[in-house]
């Protein structure tokens, strides 16, 4: 019997892009859905994303900005506008569910992070050298991840998909890409651009067959991006509506 899981992450509170997204993994009959988390921040939607996310069944864990809605809650930071939208816009059970969420998860043949091993905001498969984001060399992901007795490592963060097979231990290490964010740009720990190159919300379909991975598909699905832009324009994020309409960073 095969067993179809749908892997999502960095929805980042478009809800647009998550409805497009489970309406692709009903067609694709997905019987199990791994959130590796950034799921309600942004100037989008997070109140009707929580709510699609409570109607369904999956397994979440928490990513770095689910973490900074918390920690700005507790600390009453309201340090720019769309935090302050986030902390205004979620209902008291969403705070409730991002408090009951791990950094990390196992589950059957799989192990999620939203980040790497340790950190929630430092990525697994990329590395920052010389200014640049590049990819590790394998030799050097091996070694990270060589704890793990799960054969499929699944993480997030930086919106960009991979999927890799690790030529040594023959594990797979999955990042998805982003469900509702498909570019950002940021300063941490130098100034650096992560681009997917399409608006399309994008997740993964992994089919296990007797605990062996048999396919791996990376889903690239349109939907209504210029709706969603729309509402980041809103609140004054032309950054967001241009990364949303292009999967690129000016």
């Amino acid at each position: 019997m095969i067993n179809r899981i749908g892997i999502i992450s960095d929805i980042h509170g478009n809800s647009l892009a998550l409805e497009a997204v489970i309406e692709d993994m009903e067609k694709n009959h997905v019987n199990t859905i791994l959130n590796l988390g950034d799921s309600l921040y942004g100037p989008l939607d997070p109140a009707g994303t929580f709510e699609l996310i409570s109607e369904l069944k999956m397994i979440s864990i928490s990513g770095n900005q689910d973490r900074f809605i918390l920690e700005s809650r507790e600390f009453k930071n309201k340090s720019n506008a769309t935090l302050e939208f986030v902390l205004e816009t979620l209902p008291e059970d969403a705070f409730v569910w991002l408090q009951q969420l791990e950094q990390v998860a196992e589950w059957n043949k799989f192990f999620l992070c939203h980040g790497n091993l340790q950190h929630d905001d430092v990525p697994l498969i990329e590395t920052f050298q010389n200014g640049q984001v590049h990819k590790k060399d394998p030799k050097t992901l091996e070694e990270e991840i060589m704890q793990l007795k799960q054969p499929i490592i699944l993480c997030g963060h930086t919106h960009v998909p991979h999927i890799l097979q690790l030529q040594e231990s023959k594990k797979w290490v999955i990042n998805p890409g982003s469900v509702g964010l498909p570019a950002y740009d940021d300063d941490f720990p130098f100034y650096h651009k992560m681009e997917s190159g399409s608006p399309y919300a994008k997740y993964t379909i992994l089919d296990l067959e007797e605990d062996e991975v048999i396919s791996i598909s990376q889903r690239n699905i349109k939907y209504d991006f210029e709706h969603a832009a729309l509402q980041a324009e809103k609140l004054n994020r032309s950054d967001w509506a241009y990364w949303i309409r292009t999967g690129l960073v000016k």
